[in-house]
């Protein structure tokens, strides 16, 4: 099954009041030979890079994704000053790499939020090309933030079909934006307050083709330390058939400042582990996702 072990991660950045913990976590299934998801989990970005193009394409498309995030110079500093356009031009670099090194022949997904401040107050700033997914339970109500590029989802917005009908339809897995291939590569945003007590959850497809949306929000609302809901989402993924890599960032947001000025006070978790970014085999910013099995590119 080849899982990968993660940990949690608290953060406060200076200044700001903020306490980021987080956990992380990715397998390669219960069918695929190879992990071709990629993810960072690093504050201030946290996001899931699901690769395609059938052999080892697809690690190598997010695997260059993922690295191009990772050479933002907010990791090594940890400020929170990020913006939508910045954010466009590291995924044009990645963009532009994957189709150099990969003919264009594969691409990959990716999803995630990066934590900004604004005039002293913090933001989710959400991104989205493909299929992946970033989530967010906020003061009991669970959302899903990023909108899917790919036909079904097309076909749900035009009024053809269900979105229960989605989830089994033959063209489920086609996405219709992805970078390092194909002729639409900008990423969608959305900037969002921080709340007291938000959970967000970033995953690959892997997971959101074996659990629905009620089963997510159920892990997510009942267990509380980030990464016991990451490993108890990836194993419920992998008890429904695991026929997918599953790659979850689970982040949790504490001592937010309200509207006075005044961080809002909560309960925090002891340290367990360094911050990290992972990609596997290299051992700083960690990998999988399988291509698909006939060899389509498809995800």
């Amino acid at each position: 099954m080849n899982p990968q072990p993660a940990s949690f991660s608290p953060h406060a950045e200076k200044g700001s009041g903020l306490s980021l913990s987080y956990g992380y976590g990715t397998d390669r299934g219960l069918r695929r030979e190879l992990n071709e998801d990629s993810f960072i989990a690093s504050d201030p970005v946290f996001a899931v890079a699901d690769g395609m193009g059938g052999h080892e394409a697809g690690e190598i498309a997010s695997g260059m994704c993922v690295r191009a995030l990772a050479a933002m110079p907010q990791l090594a500093t940890g400020e929170r000053t990020v913006t939508a356009a910045v954010l466009q031009q590291y995924l044009i670099r990645a963009d532009n790499s994957i189709r150099e090194a990969t003919g264009a022949r594969a691409g990959t997904t990716l999803t995630g939020a990066v934590v900004v401040e604004q005039m002293g107050m913090p933001y989710w700033l959400v991104l989205n090309i493909g299929d992946s997914r970033t989530y967010r339970l906020s003061q009991g109500n669970f959302d899903r933030i990023s909108v899917d590029h790919s036909e079904v989802q097309e076909l749900v917005d035009a009024g053809e079909i269900t979105p229960e009908q989605a989830t089994v339809h033959p063209r489920r897995h086609v996405v219709t934006r992805a970078l390092g291939t194909g002729d639409e590569t900008e990423a969608d945003y959305w900037l969002l307050p921080v709340e007291e007590g938000d959970r967000i959850l970033i995953c690959s497809d892997g997971l959101t083709g074996e659990l629905t949306d009620d089963h997510i929000f159920r892990i997510l609302s009942t267990v509380a330390h980030p990464q016991d809901a990451v490993d108890a989402l990836i194993q419920a993924a992998l008890r429904n058939g695991g026929r997918d890599n599953v790659t979850v960032i689970v982040v949790d947001a504490k001592n937010v400042m309200n509207d006075a000025g005044i961080a809002t006070t909560a309960p925090r978790p002891a340290a367990a582990a360094e911050e990290e970014v992972t990609l596997p085999r290299a051992g700083i910013v960690d990998a999988g996702r399988a291509a698909d099995e006939d060899g389509t590119g498809e995800l």
